[in-house]
């Protein structure tokens, strides 16, 4: 039987979330051919690897592409997953985006002796001459090996979790001090359950400080720009949340809510869960995070005069809780009632798909702003890719433009031909 001819694109956009779709716009503003495939649904991430109750962490007017707002929200309103899910259908149908949905890439090669990729899909094979990754940061739950299935506890990631009726009865532990475990952990305390939450190193910005979103406060003093972070701050967790219409995060208030504190988890054996000491060193980490940006917001406010109410009771911290001051370093989990635990632990990168030289060994990709070393091939999504905002809604979108401009750069190249004089004097 005769072979099936790939089909040819230009490029070949791999993931149809945030990242793609922004993708998707920039190339078709270049005039640069294009195809977007999603192993699943638009936005898929936002419809089924997130809990129920969950909302972005920025206000409407913020977290969203320049070219759509959200025309049914309040602008300072916290977009349900369900409602940024139908903004991204909505803005991909706006574009006219050639997503194609259920087709999920097997492998990226590149060709020999030529320029391009050789694509095998689902669907069949695709040649590209560019291809960009845009799967994002989130993509495998990572779960650290410390508690061993043999356990009997229920353990789930958190892109897992979906509200406390899908645990069975009793205490749960929350590992992870970022956005995702305190909202958890929140949750099911609201819900009644006894909750013990890990804390490990964290900033946590205002929610709103002065009449402003902590979103505009980042922008307006530089620090969304930032183009590298701080040593070791790759792995700092953000702890702010959109929930109940937006709150600042003090792990006080969870512990006089009736949240148990414990330091990082660090060992289990027997039954028995041992945490770090340092549960103390990171409340006052977060505390120091806290400050210093209130901090340059009354500079800024001062420096540019403008009117802005006073706020002087966001400085005041209440005394630690019996649990940060008298820390619990060993827990015996069946003893403590604990029948879950609830992994709040990050995310890491799969591209075992994409196999072409563009990664360390570590499997890290490696590029400069998203171009990868791999002539050819782009990453998209990534934390920190050119700025500190660049894994974030609008982030990406920029981060984007950035790479359509560099792919039609390429072009550019790619279409000089010497003229017919200078061939003449060759």
């Amino acid at each position: 039987m005769p072979t099936t001819a790939p089909e040819v694109t230009e490029v070949l956009v791999v993931g149809a979330g945030q990242a793609g779709v922004a993708m998707s716009e920039h190339l078709s503003a270049q005039g640069v051919a294009h195809i977007v495939v999603e192993r699943h649904r638009i936005a898929e991430r936002w419809r089924s690897e997130r809990w129920d109750s969950l909302v972005a962490n920025g206000p409407a007017w913020h977290d969203r592409f320049p070219g759509l707002e959200f025309d049914d929200l309040d602008q300072d309103a916290f977009a349900p997953k369900e409602r940024v899910a139908a903004y991204f259908e909505t803005y991909a149908r706006m574009i006219d985006a050639p997503i194609r949905c259920g087709v999920e890439v097997q492998s990226v090669q590149k060709l020999p002796h030529a320029a391009g990729f050789q694509v095998q899909t689902s669907d069949g094979s695709i040649r590209a001459r560019y291809i960009v990754a845009a799967t994002g940061a989130f993509q495998v739950p990572a779960i650290p090996p410390i508690v061993p299935e043999r356990a009997g506890l229920t353990q789930l990631h958190s892109a897992s979790y979906r509200n406390p009726q899908q645990l069975p009865d009793g205490g749960v532990l929350v590992v992870g001090a970022g956005s995702s475990g305190v909202q958890i952990a929140n949750e099911l305390r609201q819900a009644g359950r006894q909750v013990t939450l890990a804390v490990g190193p964290h900033d946590r910005p205002p929610q709103r400080y002065r009449n402003r979103s902590f979103v505009w406060w980042l922008g307006v003093l530089g620090k969304w720009d930032a183009a590298t972070p701080a040593e070791g701050a790759e792995h700092v967790t953000i702890a702010v949340s959109g929930a109940d219409g937006g709150r600042t995060i003090d792990f006080r208030n969870l512990a006089a809510d009736g949240i148990t504190l414990v330091g990082r988890a660090n060992a289990y054996e027997d039954g028995v869960m041992r945490f770090g000491t340092d549960l103390a060193t990171n409340i006052r980490g977060g505390d120091e995070n806290y400050l210093a940006l209130l901090d340059e917001a009354d500079a800024y406010i001062e420096r540019m005069g403008l009117d802005l109410p006073e706020e002087p009771t966001a400085r005041e911290l209440g005394p630690d809780p019996a649990c940060v001051t008298d820390p619990i370093l060993e827990l015996d989990l069946a003893a403590a009632g604990i029948t879950s635990i609830v992994w709040a632990t990050g995310f890491r990168a799969d591209y075992s798909w994409l196999q072409v030289d563009a990664f360390d060994e570590l499997g890290r990709p490696v590029h400069q702003r998203g171009v990868s070393r791999e002539p050819g091939v782009y990453f998209l999504g990534l934390p920190w890719q050119s700025r500190r905002g660049s894994s974030f809604i609008w982030g990406v979108w920029h981060d984007a433009k950035y790479l359509a401009d560099q792919i039609a750069i390429q072009q550019s190249y790619r279409a000089y031909a010497p003229s017919a004089e200078l061939l003449a004097r060759a």
